[in-house]
């Protein structure tokens, strides 16, 4: 069951897809331009580009990644993005993000 979605940092789209205990699946819409500030947090997680571009950094190296790709970030590795045109994000987290609910 997904959940309401919520604008968050900057604009930002978030609306959480399907969640447990052990995983969680969010989808995270952007407009060009938009950025998701780098942190880092203890989860595990899987980044499936939906649609659109954005330069992700994940420890402090940049690329741009676009529709269809996919990418695992591990536990505690700062990591952030820039929108560069109009996108969606589908992360996964294991466990749950608490603090998304």
């Amino acid at each position: 069951m997904a959940f309401s979605e919520q604008v968050v940092d900057g604009g930002v789209r978030r609306q959480v897809l399907a969640d447990h205990a052990d995983l969680m699946m969010v989808a995270f819409r952007f407009r060009a331009g938009m950025e998701g500030a780098l942190h880092h947090h203890p989860h595990v997680q899987s980044t499936f580009v939906r649609s659109g571009r954005f330069n992700f950094t994940m420890d402090g190296e940049t690329r741009t990644v676009g529709e269809g790709d996919s990418f695992v970030i591990p536990s505690d590795t700062e990591h952030g993005c820039v929108c560069l045109e109009d996108g969606e994000l589908i992360d996964c987290f294991t466990p749950r993000r608490d603090d998304f609910l």
